[in-house]
């Protein structure tokens, strides 16, 4: 019993510090992820004393805690925000990657002397970009939706290729010439399996009554977590279909949907937090030293070759202005999945293999302290920040199932189209009426010459039937205001 309570009390404290680094990093300018690795290394061998070195748990924590995180990001991406950026996001998350691996990899073979083999895993260890730093950096830059799409998208598509690359790679047996149709294959079952599970889990999430709103939340993160499963028993990709489930479920409409989304949000802190705690616990600063010419070496071309000429591939045929390309060529953030697809070939005991987890932990904290600080001076230099930058509009719908009615909760955010509009011009379907409107903390009942202005939450109680138009409507107007119909906006 006394070593639970002090488990539980020093994992209480680590998650309280974590939490108050969050505010910190922010007035830094830093990522908080280095913070996190930093309270890991405190934590470890070299300072307090704790001693952990289990590869094999630290690698089967560090997926679980990619799931979680990869449903997060899947939860709270709007469909409308990013279906603009899809064929990009597809290309960089694939085309990128391989242009990255070959070229890293060749590179490497000839400044390093690393047998090709080896040089390729380098090179596919390190093609991964990071969900958890990207959507936690990218989303506060005010960049325009096509490139946060894109960004977004690949971060959270390429853990897959990646993945099956580098357990190729670290594999003894020779690659096949059936290699390409093996992923191809995996990455198309991912797919289907979590567009399946998706729509199942939201027509089902529909249909039950549940008695307690917060077994919504939790039966939507099984949902996703059940797609990994799936996908992994079936040989198919399990990071694909949590990703792509969490994508479909997060755009369905679902009961409670904005207690989903909170819930899911903070279920991706609490992995973040973990994984990078863990990851700091599991490094040897002591050995960190022994590998800064490789690892400098590796990031220079990771950086200023593989990753540009990736991208001016990938987005060739889209046609994308160079501001646009240089951004997204220094947007390509390391976390903490390079450090654990890194562990990968350690476990298989490939030689070599300790190093490149060396190389990895190493560049991560230097391209995470270059560029994520540099990131938003970058993004106002090359003209990208959009001031005013829009939130859409959230809306959270309840159940009335007696009624056979439904409540929808909408919360006008900074730079909404809705702001000004009159409540005549909202023009909600029949059967859909705004009753209440709260204000500066205040509630009243709109009349039709109520005007609507940001940060007011409205409730909206609408019929079944109407209420898939009623949200229409209410984004429609939200993106292009009052003659939202007039300029082709359907808010689908």
């Amino acid at each position: 019993m006394g070593d639970v309570t002090v488990v539980l009390g020093i994992g209480a404290a680590v998650l309280l510090i974590s939490v108050i680094a969050v505010r910190v990093s922010t007035r830094l300018g830093l990522p908080s992820l280095l913070l996190y690795l930093g309270i890991g290394v405190v934590l470890g061998e070299s300072v307090v004393g704790i001693r952990f070195d289990d590869a094999d748990l630290t690698q089967s924590l560090g997926i679980a805690a990619l799931v979680l995180i990869l449903t997060e990001g899947g939860i709270t991406t709007r469909w409308s925000a990013v279906r603009s950026s899809l064929r990009l996001g597809v290309a960089l998350s694939t085309v990128a990657v391989a242009v990255s691996v070959a070229v890293t990899g060749t590179a490497l073979h000839f400044l390093l002397g690393l047998d090709w083999r080896m040089a390729l895993l380098w090179g596919a260890v390190l093609s991964s970009t990071d969900a958890a730093a990207v959507f936690s950096v990218l989303r506060s830059l005010g960049v325009g939706a096509r490139l946060t799409g894109a960004l977004e998208l690949e971060s959270g598509l390429n853990d897959a290729p990646v993945y099956i690359a580098v357990v190729l790679l670290a594999s003894s047996d020779q690659i096949s010439w059936t290699a390409p149709l093996l992923v191809i294959y995996e990455l198309g079952a991912g797919a289907l399996i979590g567009v399946a599970l998706g729509y199942l889990g939201g027509a089902g999430l529909r249909r039950a009554a549940l008695p307690s709103t917060g077994l919504y939340p939790l039966a939507t993160v099984a949902v996703c977590v059940m797609a990994y499963t799936a996908g992994d028993l079936l040989h198919a990709s399990g990071f694909l279909a949590t990703y792509v489930a969490a994508l479909v479920l997060g755009n369905a409409r679902l009961p409670h949907r904005a207690d989903t989304l909170s819930f899911a949000e903070g279920l991706g802190w609490l992995a973040q937090i973990g994984l990078f705690v863990l990851l700091g616990l599991y490094a040897s600063p002591s050995r960190l030293l022994d590998v800064l010419f490789p690892a400098l070496v590796a990031g220079v071309v990771l950086t200023f070759v593989a990753r540009p000429l990736s991208v001016v591939l990938a987005s060739l045929p889209f046609k994308v202005p160079w501001r646009e390309q240089a951004f997204l060529s220094w947007s390509g953030l390391r976390g903490a999945v390079p450090i654990v697809f890194a562990l990968i070939p350690l476990i298989q005991g490939v030689e070599g293999a300790r190093e490149l987890v060396d190389v990895v932990f190493l560049l991560v904290i230097v391209l995470t302290v270059v560029q994520g600080t540099t990131l938003p001076f970058l993004a106002r230099r090359l003209g990208l920040v959009k001031a005013g930058e829009a939130q859409e509009v959230q809306v959270d719908a309840s159940p009335l199932d007696e009624l056979g009615a439904e409540l929808l909760q909408v919360h006008i955010q900074r730079g909404s189209k809705l702001h000004g509009v009159y409540m005549s011009e909202l023009r909600l379907p029949t059967g859909a009426t705004v009753s209440l409107v709260v204000r500066s903390g205040k509630s009243f009942t709109p009349q039709p010459t109520t005007r609507l202005q940001t940060d007011d939450q409205l409730l909206i109680v609408t019929t079944e039937e109407v209420r898939d138009a009623a949200e229409r409507r209410v984004r429609a107007v939200d993106r292009a205001g009052r003659y939202a119909r007039w300029k082709g906006e359907t808010g689908d």
